[in-house]
């Protein structure tokens, strides 16, 4: 039973994303100081909930298999710490000159690529799967070592970021669950094989969506005055998103289709458009160096990105693979 509430919040994040970001704004419209100091103290504990099952599934000995994947994984290096930042800059000063905090948010959304749907997504749509594993842990990696150098250099200097600060929370949030994540990993398979493995995977994911849900609500409850004291900004910040996604998603695929095979294409797509919107939800949460109004951007980038996800595939298998015209494949994602 708890394994099939698990998969159902995995199958379902959009829509347990969406009800989290309402409950919690509305949470924190009649709740008082003192239980805001309660969730706070939960931040920790939900955000190790969130990130340990995740890095049990991501295998970062792939990485070793780097030179054998040049081409898509030099390429999602490029697009992701190039490419997807100089758009996120352009963005924010268009869109959010006003609110650095919100800016920040798209940043962290920029410079942290790859998700575990990733592999899934390039999966699904007949996508060179071992590339797609590949830049994954490439760009996870590069990630860890790159963001903080980025942001001292995007985020003004009037907000009192901290690049050593970042380092020490990126090492408690991020490093130390990826090292225990690996080490569970190595254990789960020497004890139950792969096929046994794989069986697991599905419920490690749902307590990761688990944390996420938990993590969004708490957010937004602390955060609940500042982000309906001006309601229309605040939903406005979902239309620099759709353009940031859009964006380097039509990159991705021209460079695919110009620069490499269909598959390793697929594995590029996937491996840019696909943001690791857990870590930077994270990260953004627990950091005392990071604004915690730039939570905003990345729990309302859940409500895009999967979409963009099935759409791209859709077209890969429908579109390219079947031959059918963009309507009748259109026709097809909304009849299910």
């Amino acid at each position: 039973m708890i394994r099939a509430l698990l998969t159902g919040i995995k199958e379902n994040l959009i829509y347990v994303v969406v009800a989290s970001l309402v409950a919690g704004l509305a949470f924190g419209q009649v709740t008082g100081p003192e239980t805001k100091v309660v969730l706070r103290a939960m931040v920790v504990p939900v955000l190790f909930l969130m990130i340990y099952p995740m890095m049990i599934n991501i295998d970062l000995r792939e990485v070793v298999n780097i030179r054998d994947h040049a081409g898509p994984v030099g390429l999602s290096l490029l697009i992701n710490f190039v490419v997807a930042p100089l758009f996120a800059v352009g963005l924010s000063r268009g869109f959010f000159g006003g609110d650095v905090e919100y800016a920040i948010g798209l940043y962290f959304i920029a410079l942290i690529p790859t998700s575990g749907m990733t592999a899934a997504w390039t999966g699904l749509a007949d996508g060179d799967l071992e590339s797609a594993l590949v830049a994954m842990a490439a760009n996870l990696l590069a990630a860890v070592v790159i963001l903080p150098a980025y942001l001292s250099l995007l985020v003004p200097a009037d907000i009192g970021f901290d690049p050593a600060a970042l380092y020490r929370q990126l090492a408690q949030v991020v490093v130390v669950p990826m090292i225990a994540g690996n080490l569970t990993r190595r254990l789960l398979l020497r004890r139950y094989t792969r096929e046994g493995f794989n069986r697991l995977k599905p419920t490690f994911g749902g307590l990761s969506s688990l944390g996420v849900m938990l993590i969004v609500f708490v957010a937004m409850t602390m955060r609940s005055s500042q982000i309906l004291a001006d309601p229309v900004a605040s939903a406005g910040t979902i239309v620099p998103l759709i353009v940031f996604y859009a964006g380097v998603l039509g990159v991705a695929a021209v460079a695919g289709r110009t620069l490499l095979d269909p598959s390793r294409g697929v594995a590029l797509v996937y491996a840019t458009s696909m943001r690791n919107l857990s870590i930077a939800l994270a990260i953004v949460v627990a950091a005392d160096a990071v604004p915690s109004g730039a939570v905003l951007p990345i729990a309302l980038a859940y409500v895009i990105q999967p979409p963009l996800g099935a759409v791209y595939m859709h077209y890969r298998r429908d579109v390219v693979g079947e031959g059918l015209s963009l309507r009748e494949a259109a026709g097809r994602i909304v009849s299910g």
